[in-house]
């Protein structure tokens, strides 16, 4: 099963259940040992423990930086996005009238694909993406017939090399936002340590011979909401934190006031 699958709630109580079983655990097989043998030291088992715990906190701060980057990386590609096809449009109106228009309208539903699809499932992104690179065909085949009348001309290499960057910054979108994700192998090697870690923290507790306190609820409360927050900041659309599209809605206001005007 995806991690993807789980909705966020249910990820963060069963990360919350986790902890709380692995520090049990950890606790009674604690107790076993200290009621066995006096040999074991709280100090050395101490130093284990926080060892543990410092591994798991430099993989998750990895890990975080990870998603971290990716989102903000995201949030730059809309607005490179926004900008690109703000300048096709202006640019478009160096096409002879008839394209001029075709052109236009075009653009104008590009825009509109673009913003419906952020606020659609998942599932649907492929449909859009389609639509989006039909278009995206439609306005390179006129730009290219209209380059071919003069191949010197530097209005048109204007146009096309506008274009080109609104088709290059789609596929960026698709790879950064819907293709790139943490890998398996770390969620495993984080979900492990987590484990460990939370084995070791009760043991250490039966070990010093300390009762398990509310503090433990913080401890599962915190692991629980890095892990949730790294899943949302990797999963390609979340309602909890979203990557703005205002720059995509300015563009469509400023396209929509500008086919009013004419």
């Amino acid at each position: 099963m995806s991690i993807d699958s789980i909705p966020t709630g249910m990820l963060f109580v069963l990360s919350v259940i986790l902890v709380f079983i692995c520090i049990e655990v950890g606790y009674r097989i604690g107790i076993i040992v200290r009621r066995k043998t006096q040999n074991e030291k709280e100090s050395a088992v101490s130093a284990i423990t926080g060892s543990i715990l410092a591994l798991l906190a430099f993989i998750l701060a990895f890990t975080f930086g990870i998603v971290s980057n990716r989102y903000d990386t995201r949030k730059q590609l809309v607005r490179d996005e926004a900008n690109a096809i703000r300048t096709a449009w202006l640019r478009s109106d160096f096409l002879p009238d008839s394209d001029r228009v075709v052109a236009k309208e075009l653009l104008a539903r590009y825009v509109d694909l673009r913003l419906d699809l952020m606020t659609k499932s998942i599932n649907d992104a492929p449909a859009f993406i389609q639509k989006s690179t039909e278009i995206q065909n439609q306005l390179w085949d006129m730009a290219v017939t209209n380059a071919r009348k003069d191949m010197n001309s530097d209005v048109a290499a204007l146009y096309i090399e506008s274009l080109n960057q609104v088709i290059d910054i789609q596929a960026l979108r698709i790879a950064i936002g819907l293709q790139m994700r943490i890998p398996g192998g770390i969620w495993t090697i984080l979900i492990s340590l987590i484990i460990i870690a939370m084995l070791a923290v009760g043991y250490q507790t039966a070990i010093s011979d300390s009762r398990r306190t509310w503090t433990i609820v913080l401890l599962a409360t915190a692991f629980s909401l890095v892990i949730v927050l790294i899943a949302v900041l990797d999963r390609p659309k979340s309602r909890f934190i979203q990557v703005s599209q205002q720059s995509l809605i300015d563009v469509q206001t400023m396209i929509s006031v500008d086919r009013e005007g004419h």
